[in-house]
């Protein structure tokens, strides 16, 4: 497709992609300071007390208290809108350690009146309840920062307010969580046993049950340990691993095993300016993207390709688990020891992987592909919808079936599908039909399909329909070209487009167009080689706000878990260069 600027675009934006790596060959990417983390971060090195982190706290209040928003409340990040839970954590941060910030505090409950009603105990659950409702995979971990910080009144009183989480049953053999129902989501874990020891010291239940936990906790006690990666950070993430430190601490377990550690690891990951990122970095899910988007660049040579190839086979998991119990076969987001394999990941493992042995198909490239599309194939639900991390977890964000998850596996599979075992590619086939029929049942009236993994802060529903449309779109393109799905997927993301040729998370005019959004839009409309108009103009957009592939500006279009946001400096690059690759070959 001919349009003006596109070529150069192009090409300015793979420059910009290729600049990005680093010395190993690969990206490592950078994701947003976030104010949740930094002050997750602040409260747990302040309960610990070790007066060599002094200036760390102090660090982080600042940065706090300079990054508050306008009308007093904070978001994930610095360009997100202000929201209940981190304008709570921030303010327990505040209250614990924030000497000299009292300013910072006013303006503070000032927005957590108009948002909560007022400042009572009572009034704060009640909020935290609504935004994040039967899942109390990040409500509980809030309301016990905000008791450890005094916020909540009396220590008898406010613990609780605290629910109890069961801790004892991480004694239990892994394999039943799947059964237990459990209240919070597969990969909290770790804060479930802390948080919910926490719990058990502040609010003891009566003999004998009292006598029961206390002693199932030297066995969770234990667990903690051993699934505590060797960098001290669970799942590499400042959050989980603040909120396990600040438990363990507020509990009289200071001197426990996992704190030492954890401290280590907030210590090695804060920045020059006093913050923290929500998480180390997503260095294999964003080199697997830039793969994707750097296809047929002329700077990115053989050479560059079998590097990055090593690197990502090098990446794949060839035991157990020790934290989800996952089998071998799949990829986590990192290479970093705090990763867990999961669904998208080793997705977008496979299809780089497809895509980097083009020139090298040896026998173990497609034996590391058939681990992973065997790992893929054994995680697959009942309902034929592929989940996060663990298989059969129910119904909870993260463990359910999505499907944004599940058409990223289907064009996992059908890349391989000709390549691996005959046997292992009939089972793919079978599975392909059952995620079809996930994804005709999980198509919203208007046409589209709701993600998992992104959202939109401009939309009430704080959906990312764009996002979820865009992906199934890109896979059906492959696995059912001339379906009816496809039809309405690719209606619906005509309709969604603004007035000035971008997209935002859905059909509204209240959702500005983003760089992120509309190249995932153009990358899927031009999978299906129609709609060229759209396209068009989408394309024009796109050169327009990123100066010819010249500027990139993130914005915060991910979730890291239960509605916690981020933004990552290569989603700009990494799905323009998508994209317009995609127009520029029609």
């Amino acid at each position: 497709m001919k349009i003006d600027k596109l070529s150069e675009t192009l090409t300015n934006t793979r420059a910009a992609l290729l600049a990005e790596r680093g010395v190993e060959g690969y990206w490592v990417g950078e994701l947003s300071s976030s104010a949740l983390s930094t002050a997750t971060a602040v409260m747990a090195l302040s309960l610990v007390g070790d007066p060599d982190d002094a200036e760390l706290v102090a660090a982080g209040v600042r940065w706090l208290v300079d990054h508050q928003n306008a009308d007093g409340g904070w978001g994930d990040t610095t360009a997100s809108f202000s929201n209940i839970s981190t304008t709570l954590l921030c303010w327990s941060a505040l209250g614990l350690a924030g000497d000299g910030a009292a300013g910072a505090e006013a303006k503070a409950e000032g927005w957590i009146r108009g948002a909560a009603g007022s400042l009572e105990p009572g009034d704060l659950a009640a909020a935290v309840a609504v935004r994040y409702g039967k899942d109390r995979t990040f409500a509980v971990p809030i309301m016990m920062t905000c008791a450890l910080a005094g916020r909540l009144g009396e220590p008898a009183a406010a613990w609780r307010r605290v629910l109890p989480l069961p801790f004892e049953v991480a004694a239990l053999p892994r394999r039943w969580f799947g059964t237990l129902r459990l209240p919070v989501v597969s990969y909290a874990l770790p804060a479930l046993i802390a948080i919910g020891y926490a719990r058990f010291v502040h609010r003891p239940p009566a003999l004998p049950l009292r006598a029961l936990r206390s002693r199932a906790w030297r066995r969770a006690s234990k667990v903690l340990a051993e699934i505590q990666p060797s960098s001290g950070g669970y799942l590499e993430a400042t959050p989980l691993t603040s909120f396990v430190t600040m438990a363990l601490a507020g509990a009289g377990q200071a001197a426990h095993p996992v704190v030492p550690r954890a401290v280590a690891f907030l210590r090695d990951s804060v920045r020059a300016d006093g913050s923290w990122p929500i998480d180390t970095d997503l260095a294999t899910w964003g080199s697997t993207l830039a793969v994707k988007g750097l296809v047929g660049a002329k700077g990115f040579s053989a050479a560059d390709r079998e590097r990055v190839l090593g690197w990502l086979l090098n990446q794949q998991y060839r035991e157990t688990h020790p934290f989800t119990c996952s089998p071998p076969g799949g990829w986590a987001w990192t290479d970093l020891p705090g990763g867990v394999p999961d669904a998208d990941d080793t997705a977008g493992a496979l299809l780089a992987i497809d895509l980097l042995s083009e020139e090298r198909p040896d026998r173990d490239v497609v034996a590391a592909a058939e681990a992973g599309v065997r790992w893929s194939l054994d995680l697959q639900n009942r309902d034929g919808g592929i989940p996060t991390f663990c298989r059969g977890w129910g119904a909870l964000p993260f463990d359910r079936s999505s499907p944004d998850l599940t058409a990223h596996t289907l064009l996992a599979w059908a890349a391989w599908g000709a390549r691996i075992d005959p046997a292992l590619a009939a089972r793919a086939e079978r599975a392909t039909e059952k995620a079809l029929g996930y994804l005709k049942e999980t198509q919203i009236a208007t046409g589209a399909w709701s993600p998992l993994w992104f959202g939109n802060q401009h939309l009430a529903a704080e959906n990312n329909l764009t996002y979820g449309t865009a992906s199934v779109v890109k896979a059906l393109a492959v696995c059912e070209p001339r379906g009816a799905m496809l039809q309405s997927g690719t209606a619906w993301l005509r309709r969604a487009q603004n007035s000035d040729g971008g997209w935002g998370g859905g059909e509204s005019a209240a959702s500005p167009s983003t760089i992120e959004e509309t190249a995932l839009a153009i990358d899927a409309l031009a999978a299906c080689g129609g709609e060229r108009e759209a396209i068009r103009r989408g394309a024009r957009w796109l050169i327009v706000a990123t100066r010819s592939g010249r500027h990139f500006p993130a914005s915060p279009v991910g979730f890291y878990f239960a509605k916690l946001w981020y933004h990552e400096r290569l989603y700009p690059m990494v799905w323009t260069a998508a994209a317009l690759a995609r127009v520029a070959a029609l």
